[in-house]
Formats: C-alpha cells, sequence, structure tokens
C-alpha cells in the first residue's frame, strides 16, 4: 500500500490496495470542512479503515499547512488498535515449529498500515512543535517510540521493518530530546537522549552521529549536571562516565573513532567541542594523539599543524609547538595567518634561546592586526614586548641590552594605552621595570595590578612582595606575603611559601627558611598523593611548585650552612625524583667540593652541563675549579665565566669569586670587576642593593617568564 505520489513536497495522489484517488477531490471535501465525508471517501475509494483514512487526512491537512485542521484530524486515531495489529502481524511473521508463517504480502499490508498511523503520531508532534505546545509535542513524539517498543520487544530488526516505519521511528528519536530540551525540562532532555543512544532503534549512522553530537553539546554548554546513566542501562566491566564533561567526551570520541573508520563525513565542529571538552581537564596531550589519528586528507594540514600546535603548547611541550608552527608560517603555506603568529610569539617569549624569533612573528603580527583584526593588536604588541625583554637577556654587551629593554617598555606601553583596564599587561609591565632596576614604577603598577584584580592572583601578591624587598623594605615583604598566605587557600600557597623561605635565606635566618620548607615539603607531597604522579607530568601547571625543586632548595641551604650529611640526605630525595637533572647534578657537586673531593665535583659539574648547556651555575662552578688548576686551565675558566656572566649578568656568585680579577686580562676590566664586587659585599651600599637581588636571585615566575635585571643599573 503506498500512502501517496509526491510532487514538490504534496500529496498529489493517494494510492491503496490496487485503487487510486486524487488528492485535489479529498482537499475540496477538506475545505467545505467536511472531515466526515472526506474521510468516509478514503475509506471506501482505497478500502481503508478508520485510523488509516484519518492518518492520510491528517498528513494532507499538515502537509497544506493547516496545523488546526490537521490536529483535529489526528486527536481520532486510536494508536492501540494500530500497536495490537503489528503485534499480531509480526508474532504471525515468526515461523512456528512447523515452519509456516503468515504471507509476506499480509505482513506487508499489516506493517504499512500500522506505518501510516505511527506516521501520523508523528506528525501531530510536529503540528504541536510548529505551533508552540512543545509539552505536548514531547508528549505525542514519546508516545510514537513506545508503541514501537511494544511492537519490537527485542528491538528493530533490519529484516523486517518496512523503510517507511524506519524513518519514522529515525525522526521521533532525533526529535524526542530537541522537544524537551525547548519546553525546557533538561532532566527529560538527558533522558531523551540517553533513551536515543541506548534503545535498539537501527538508526544509521549519520542519524546516531547527530545525536550524540546534539546530547555532546547539551552536555557541555547547558549548565546542568547530569547525573550518571541508571543501573539498568550499564553493563557489566563497562566504562560510566562520572559527570557531564566525562560523557560528553566519550561521545566525542565515538564520532572521532567512527570519522576515522570512514563512517561518518568530516565534521571540523567535533574537533571544536572536543578542544573545548579537553582544555577544560587539562587533557590537551589526549586531544593532539586524536588529531594525529585522523587520516590525512580529511583535515587540511595547515589546519592540522595549528591545531597540533595549540594541544602541545597547552601541554608543556613548546619545542614540538613551535616546529609545527614553523611548518605552518612557512613561505609556501600560510606566512601571515594571526593566530599562528601570535602563538609562536607566545612560545619564543618563555625562551630567551628563542626570543629573537619570536621578535619576528609578533612583528608580523602587529602588521597583520588590522580590519577585523585589529582588536589583537595589542596582543601582538604585548608578545613583541615580552619577545624583546627576553631577548634582552642574551645580549652580549650592555649597550644592546639596554636598548632592547627599552624596546621592550614602549612596545608594553603602546599595547597598554590600546587596552588600559588589560591587567595582564600591567603586571608585565612592573616585571619589565623591575628588570631595569625602576623600583618605584614597578612598585606602582603591582599596586595598580593588586587593585585591578582585587587582590585575587597570587602573582600580584608575590610581585609586591619582592619589590619591597628590592627597595630594603623588608618588614613590609614579609607583612604582604604573611597577609597573601592568610587569604589564599591551603592547596594554593606553595609559591608563597618558597618565596619566604628566599625572603628568610636573604635576611640571614636560615633556621627559620629551613622551617618554611618544610612547610613547604609538606604541602607539595601532600598534593602529589592527592592528584597523582601524572598531573604534573601531563600538564604544565604556572606558578606551581613542584618536589623535585623544594629538595633542591633545602639541599642547597644545607650545603650553605656545611650540613654535609642533611644536603646529602636531601639530594637523594631529589635524586629518586629525578635522577639526571642538571640541578640535582650540580647539588651534588657543591657538596663534593664542600668535601674536599674536588676532581668528583668537576666531573659532576660538567655531566650538569651536559644536561643542560646554558646551565648558568654550571658555567661557574666549573670555572672556579678550572681557575685553580693552574695558567693552562685559565682560558678555559675565563670563557666560561665570561659566558655565564653573557646569560645573567647579575649573578651574584660570580661577581664575587675572588678569582674573577685574575682572570680578567685589562686593567679597566679589573676594576670593573671591583666595582661590582664591591655590589655585592655586606657592606653599607650592598645592603641597600641586596634586596634588589631578591628578584634576580628568586628567579619570580609570570607565564614562566624570569625576571633578570641589568647590571649597571641599579636605582635602590
Amino acid at each position: 500500500m503506498e500512502s501517496g505520489e509526491y510532487e514538490e513536497g504534496m500529496v498529489v495522489e493517494f494510492s491503496a490496495n490496487g485503487n487510486s484517488m486524487k488528492a485535489t477531490d479529498v482537499a475540496a471535501k477538506l475545505d467545505e470542512g467536511n472531515i466526515q465525508e472526506a474521510e468516509s471517501s478514503l475509506r471506501e475509494g482505497l478500502s481503508l479503515n478508520f485510523e488509516e483514512a484519518r492518518a492520510l487526512l491528517g498528513k494532507l491537512e499538515y502537509q497544506r499547512g493547516n496545523l488546526e485542521g490537521a490536529l483535529r484530524v489526528f486527536d481520532g486515531i486510536d494508536l492501540q488498535a494500530a500497536i495490537e495489529r503489528l503485534q499480531s502481524s509480526i508474532a504471525q511473521k515468526t515461523p512456528s515449529k512447523k515452519g509456516r508463517s503468515r504471507p509476506d504480502s499480509q505482513h506487508s499490508v499489516s506493517q504499512n498500515a500500522a506505518t501510516l498511523v505511527l506516521d501520523a503520531i508523528y506528525l501531530k508532534a510536529k503540528s504541536l512543535h510548529k505551533l508552540g505546545r512543545l509539552t505536548e509535542a514531547a508528549h505525542e513524539c514519546k508516545r510514537v517510540l513506545d508503541a514501537v517498543e511494544k511492537i519490537f520487544h527485542q528491538g528493530i530488526p533490519d529484516a523486517q521493518v518496512d523503510s517507511r516505519l524506519q524513518e519514522t521511528v529515525s525522526r521521533a528519536v532525533e526529535l524526542l530530546p530537541e522537544l524537551w530540551k525547548q519546553a525546557g525540562p533538561y532532566q527529560e532532555t538527558i533522558t531523551a537522549y540517553r533513551l536515543a543512544l541506548l534503545g535498539q532503534w537501527n538508526l544509521d549512522n549519520d542519524c546516531c552521529a547527530r545525536i550524540q553530537k546534539a546530547f555532546a553539546v547539551f552536555l557541555l554548554y547547558s549548565g546542568l549536571e547530569a547525573s550518571p546513566p541508571s543501573l539498568g542501562v550499564q553493563v557489566e566491566g563497562s566504562y560510566v562516565p562520572k559527570n557531564n564533561l566525562e560523557e560528553a567526551i566519550l561521545l566525542l570520541l565515538i564520532l572521532l573513532r567512527n570519522l576515522s573508520e570512514g563512517k561518518l563525513k568530516w565534521d571540523p565542529s567535533l574537533i571544536e567541542h572536543l578542544t573545548f571538552a579537553l582544555s577544560i581537564c587539562n587533557q590537551t596531550s589526549v586531544l593532539a594523539k586524536q588529531i594525529e589519528e585522523i587520516m590525512p586528507g580529511v583535515y587540511p594540514r595547515v589546519d592540522r599543524w595549528n591545531s597540533l600546535a595549540l594541544c602541545y603548547s597547552g601541554a608543556g611541550q613548546n619545542k614540538a609547538a613551535l616546529n609545527l608552527l614553523r611548518k605552518s608560517l612557512h613561505k609556501h603555506e600560510r606566512p601571515d595567518e594571526l593566530m599562528p603568529l601570535l602563538l609562536a610569539a607566545k612560545i619564543c617569549s618563555e625562551d630567551s634561546h628563542v626570543a629573537a624569533e619570536g621578535v619576528g612573528y609578533a612583528q608580523r603580527a602587529v602588521s597583520n592586526s588590522q580590519g577585523k583584526d585589529e582588536h589583537l593588536k595589542a596582543v601582538a604588541l604585548r608578545f613583541l614586548g615580552l619577545c624583546l625583554g627576553k631577548q634582552a637577556t642574551t645580549c652580549s654587551s650592555d649597550f644592546e641590552r639596554s636598548r632592547i629593554q627599552s624596546e621592550a617598555l614602549k612596545s608594553l606601553s603602546e599595547a597598554i594605552s590600546l587596552e588600559k583596564n588589560n591587567s595582564d599587561l600591567i603586571f608585565e609591565l612592573g616585571v619589565q621595570y623591575a628588570e631595569h632596576r625602576n623600583l618605584n614604577a614597578a612598585l606602582r603598577y603591582a599596586k595598580l595590578f593588586i587593585d585591578e584584580t582585587g587582590g585575587s592572583a597570587l602573582k600580584g601578591w608575590r610581585l609586591l612582595a619582592l619589590v619591597l624587598s628590592a627597595q630594603q623594605r623588608f618588614s613590609e615583604a614579609h607583612v604582604v606575603t604573611d597577609a597573601a598566605l592568610d587569604e589564599t587557600a591551603k592547596w594554593e600557597q606553595g609559591p608563597l611559601l618558597r618565596l619566604k623561605a628566599k625572603l628568610k635565606i636573604s635576611q640571614s635566618l636560615p633556621m627559620d627558611a629551613i622551617e618554611t620548607y618544610r612547610n613547604l615539603l609538606a604541602l607539595v607531597q601532600a598534593q602529589r598523593k592527592s592528584f597523582g604522579p601524572l598531573r604534573v607530568n601531563s600538564q604544565t601547571e604556572d606558578d606551581k611548585v613542584n618536589e623535585l625543586e623544594v629538595w633542591h632548595g633545602l639541599s642547597n641551604l644545607y650545603a650553605s650552612l656545611s650540613y654535609w650529611r642533611d644536603a646529602e640526605i636531601c639530594l637523594g630525595k631529589a635524586r629518586e625524583l629525578k635522577q639526571f637533572a642538571a640541578e640535582t647534578l650540580h647539588a651534588e657537586g657543591i657538596i663534593l667540593e664542600g668535601c674536599g673531593r674536588s676532581h668528583e665535583a668537576l666531573v659532576t659539574y660538567i655531566n650538569a652541563l651536559m644536561q643542560e648547556p646554558y646551565y648558568v651555575p654550571g658555567k661557574i662552578g666549573v670555572a672556579v675549579l678550572m681557575s685553580k688548576m693552574g695558567p693552562k686551565a685559565l682560558p678555559v675558566a675565563r670563557s666560561l665565566l665570561s659566558d655565564a656572566l653573557r646569560l645573567n649578568p647579575n649573578n651574584r656568585k660570580a661577581w664575587q669569586l675572588p678569582c674573577l680579577k685574575n682572570l680578567i686580562l685589562s686593567k679597566a676590566s679589573a676594576l670593573l670587576c671591583d666595582d661590582h664586587a664591591v655590589k655585592w659585599e655586606p657592606s653599607t651600599r650592598a645592603t641597600r642593593e641586596r634586596g634588589s637581588l631578591l628578584i634576580l636571585e628568586f628567579g619570580y615566575y609570570s607565564h614562566s617568564f624570569t625576571i633578570k635585571g641589568h647590571k649597571n643599573q641599579f636605582k635602590g
């Protein structure tokens, strides 16, 4: 039985049971308001029962746009009768013990009749939807699915179902959660989505994918906390998501797997939603793996490189991210694309060795921040200033360093003129002024940053304490640190405790510093046990203190007090965490040197430099020991010490070395050495300057930007 022939979406002719009738004749009766007469005409002309005739009439009214008229017709349909007929036809279709079954033609007639009725109920739900009666529409749509569940207890079998019935079921399954979503009962929406995905509806891949994507989007952005699936639908041994985020990620991963298997067409929005979901839970490395598994030719390669670079950058793998961005920004690819330029500049601004390259990316980003992207010009200028600030730390001459630092300040000032209330820019200007030793300006911007953020940002209090200590206002620095500790949750106090310990060291209070380090150690160990060892390794976390750093600090502190046994114990704990770190090897060399084992200490210092060639304390350690080996070793010692001072011109230990003048060739250089050495001696001037070195000494970090100063520009 065919319900009708269509032309441009309208029924032209009804046909059933070998008979046919023009739709215009039926429509004429409906126009006159004679529903009963139109129904009788269909029943007699096509040999239909009451429900089938009503279904065809309602469908005709729906397609003509007469929704109220369609509802009046649909209201008279007996859904229960249609269910019973189809149940009986399915039962008779099942082979009996004697191998007999109902003829296929009779089964087809019963199924087509029930399909007509179910389609009519679905159209009733659509009519109610269009009229804005959403709750009623959802209940009618649910009636369709309840009827199908009653008919097919074991799910819909592919071989026994008419294609039109399957199409109606698929549409109803997809419509129900959308109706509840628009109606407002979000718990009903979640139930409907799970019913759609966990029920045996025989959905095709595209329909199932649309529902999975819609459910994932709802879970991510609705703001509703969904409860886990009920125990009745959980399969033993299977993974059960615990919250919205896990369930959304699971759905998106299933979609990506089907896409990689060729079951679905490429949909770039899947990557966008998965990026958002995995970024929330700090798992961008997992996202990178998913992007890498997408088949070549599906995801444009430049877009893939950019997405992977963003993932690797979020996971702390900046070297891999920068290599991908270099490919993306090659002159034969997309050299002027703004977002990759900004990301490349950001990555370079965190590493002084590629800062010069970052300056080029940032300058190109400034040039391309035009038109609709003009609002990003301040961001580009910010990264330009940060890259210039990092580049200045690698300059070999004071003049060049001073010039580049001035350019950095100029770029940041220009950026803040475009975004006057940007708290990050305010903070970074404070950092740059601290590098210039313009402590009054640094203090002003530190206070301004705290005002802008309402004191909620930990790094603002740390910067304020450091600048105060740089001005020899130690009591105020302690007050700021203690106040920040009081206002900070216990779990977030690590950076402040580290700062407090080093303040104690700078004031020659080593025992107080040891006690603070012990408190810090207890905190980081508790965090490690709570979050597990993978938390720190999987993602970078700005301004966090790790256990390795604390053991190094304690080891160096005990070594400075000649408590060699305690220093060795702390070093052993550090070695258990990371055996071949440059800091660990250097701390071992200090202990060996203090115990009089100079040759072994030299080997250890050299091993530290092999692990990290730009490690300044390692260069100084080797230079000191080499200078004691006689005239033949002096050129090597001079070269190492010069390199160390080039990398870190304000290194106090380097300028205080007794052997430094022996390595200087010219008289003028020797006098300069004397001038710097006086600055670090515990005299009145050195006391005034010592606070300034706290910023340098502590290696204050904000977004991984190390604060370093200029050796000739102290303004205590």
